[in-house]
């Protein structure tokens, strides 16, 4: 890290193991490459997402490929709390837990999922986070843990939705660099994407969904299901914005909105967060 760069602390919040890795591993990656430190956070074991297994027996092994995940991207810590799959709320004990991560990480940024989300556990972490934007600034809320002198800068995830509103992508990082580095990561939550995902396929399409044996053809199959497509026109207009004529040939991204409930960024500030921006494009 070069000697005037301050080390950035990220904290991604997903609301399960893999949500992470998938909505921001590249970008973790790359934060990390250059010696900042980022922690991932599964509000929830993830028990309930297997076709065959379920509670404590799933959470433990869930727990570890987490933290594989998180060794092959290189990142510095990757947690996964006990709560039950499917059966988040965002309780008052809940928002203490989610104010003490983001102060005890002394986050520079958060990142987590926005509150229009198909998934129960997504919705609620979004506003778990959301409702503690302003609390970890309040010194005698979860007074235990010193209160946070600067409000960190609070991202969202991408996502499809689009009512009430769409994802405004701001930010967008190219990883095509990463891209295969970041599949690892995923891979190694195996139990959900070669068990779990065929199964919730096969559901939807009616018919048995087969993994591939052969590792680059497995990966390939699981790159299509999860990233199938180039980035949106959206996402490509704001990779024009941070890249120039370059961003016409990044094939895969990943792109984030601001919040509106934590501190607020200029282009300059961006810049100096996410560094990998490193000159202004043409």
């Amino acid at each position: 890290m070069p000697d005037d760069c301050q080390k950035l602390s990220i904290l991604m919040i997903g609301a399960h193991p893999d949500d992470c890795e998938l909505k921001a591993g590249g970008t973790a990656i790359k934060w990390a490459r250059l010696g900042h430190c980022v922690r991932f956070v599964a509000m929830t074991g993830g028990d309930n997402g297997h076709p065959l297994m379920s509670g404590a027996t799933l959470q433990r092994r869930r727990r570890e490929e987490a933290r594989e995940a998180g060794k092959r991207l290189g990142i510095c810590q990757s947690d996964v709390l006990e709560n039950h799959g499917g059966e988040l709320l965002a309780t008052l004990e809940a928002r203490r837990k989610v104010v003490r991560l983001i102060r005890e990480a002394h986050a520079d940024i958060v990142i987590s999922h926005r509150s229009t989300d198909y998934h129960p556990d997504h919705r609620y972490t979004a506003i778990l986070v959301q409702d503690s934007a302003y609390m970890v600034t309040v010194p005698f809320f979860v007074p235990t843990v010193p209160a946070l002198e600067r409000n960190p800068v609070f991202l969202y995830f991408e996502d499809s939705f689009t009512r009430p509103a769409p994802f405004l992508p701001q930010i967008a990082v190219g990883i095509d660099d990463v891209f295969d580095q970041k599949m690892a990561g995923i891979e190694a939550h195996f139990s959900q994407m070669f068990e779990w995902t065929p199964f919730m396929l096969s559901r939807s399409a009616g018919e048995p969904q087969h993994v591939p044996v052969d590792p680059a053809e497995r990966r390939r199959w699981l790159s299509n299901i999860w990233f199938p497509d180039p980035p949106s026109p959206a996402v490509r207009s704001c990779l024009e914005q941070w890249y120039g004529l370059s961003a016409t040939d990044i094939r895969h991204a990943e792109a984030f909105e601001i919040c509106e409930y934590g501190r607020q960024i200029d282009r300059s500030e961006i810049r100096r967060l996410f560094p990998f921006f490193l000159d202004p494009p043409e």
